[in-house]
């Protein structure tokens, strides 16, 4: 039952006959787990503080440090040096002295994540690493807990929740290329965009815990705040899925030191889709994907590499690292030149390219 403290900081929630005091019991009874204290999991862990949910687990293994600031909105000047869990957990009580918050300084891995879910309702995946955003995918199919990630890259940011029986992440992205996600300190990242990713993060992880409304279940919402475009993509279940298919391969964690290695048979020499060098899932591999910049050839692009793709002649017009045509693809020969953005069946096998995005959008859609 809620106290009249509680009653009265939690106003305009119970006003929301959908949520109601109902639905704020489920949040006070709830255990969360945010692993990342970063970019994502500030915003996601004020907003779910200040909504009441009783139990937080904060686990993080960085300290602060002076360029987190332009985006991380948990942490100040004074903080630098400091491991970001543990102020993580003293700004949590500062804003919500009635929920519980418990700090672990660490780093996840394969040997300790089945551990740190176990006993938490939902886990909130706001970790910067493609191997970890997978390692966390995976551990909470195996240990059947809800979970809300997301990723941001630049100007661009995705989401999508799952809950066991519904797609999971392998079902969406089965691997990916290191090369294919820079980190934000490689790539760099708009300073507003995790605000707006993580604050997602705390809605839809709110939804799941209330009962309430339509999660991300099977969509994956894609935001290019360049643009100012949202975008929706549906995914279901696939039966050849690694972790959640009709006869997983995985079935514990595992560290993914090595997400999708080169082909011991390919060199930038003997490097062809049909020659059988590229990777399982239709993918190529690093040495097909992007030639380099080049110059010296007509109709390539100085900045750019040039175009890899099967159907095109080497030479073509190239892409640029999102995945999006380079600004002389006018001169791209028609079997490569895509209406309305719709890139052919063969040229989606470039690992920046996946089949729910080449259908009619410019960005690629990708883990980050």
């Amino acid at each position: 039952m809620l106290d009249a403290a509680e009653r009265e900081r939690y106003a305009r929630h119970l006003l929301l006959p959908e949520l109601g005091e109902a639905g704020q019991e489920r949040l006070k009874a709830a255990r969360v787990l945010l692993v990342g204290a970063g970019g994502l999991g500030s915003p996601a862990a004020l907003y779910l503080a200040a909504a009441g949910v009783g139990s937080l687990t904060i686990v993080d293994h960085d300290r602060v440090e002076p360029s987190n600031l332009q985006r991380q909105v948990l942490y100040d000047t004074a903080d630098v040096g400091a491991p970001k869990a543990e102020v993580a957990a003293r700004r949590l009580r500062a804003l919500n002295p009635a929920i519980r918050v418990e700090p672990h300084v660490l780093r996840l891995d394969a040997g300790n994540v089945l551990r740190l879910i176990e006993g938490h309702d939902l886990v909130v995946d706001g970790s910067d690493r493609l191997a970890t955003r997978y390692l966390v995918a995976d551990a909470c199919v195996i240990g059947a807990t809800p979970l809300v990630s997301a990723a941001i890259h630049r100007f661009e940011g995705q989401a999508f929740s799952y809950r066991p029986g519904t797609p999971c992440y392998r079902c969406l992205f089965p691997e990916s290329a290191r090369a294919a996600a820079p980190s934000c300190a490689e790539a760099g990242v708009l300073g507003v965009l995790p605000g707006i990713l993580g604050s997602l993060q705390a809605a839809e992880a709110i939804k799941l815990l209330a009962g309430i409304g339509e999660p991300l279940l099977g969509r994956l919402l894609v935001l290019d705040a360049l643009a100012m475009r949202w975008q929706e993509f549906r995914f279901g279940r696939r039966i050849d899925c690694a972790v959640c298919g009709a006869a997983p391969a995985i079935r514990s964690p595992a560290s993914l030191t090595n997400l999708l290695p080169d082909s011991p048979a390919c060199s930038p020499g003997n490097c062809s889709y049909a020659s059988g060098s590229s990777r399982q899932q239709g993918t190529m591999c690093r040495w097909w994907t992007y030639a380099g910049p080049s110059s010296s050839r007509p109709g390539t692009c100085p900045a750019r590499a040039t175009c890899r793709c099967p159907s095109c002649p080497r030479g073509s017009p190239g892409w640029t690292t999102a995945g999006t045509w380079c600004s002389c693809a006018a001169a791209a020969p028609a079997a490569c030149r895509p209406p309305r953005w719709r890139v052919p069946p063969a040229c989606s096998r470039l690992p920046t390219w996946k089949a729910a995005c080449w259908r009619g959008s410019p960005r690629s859609t990708r883990p980050w």
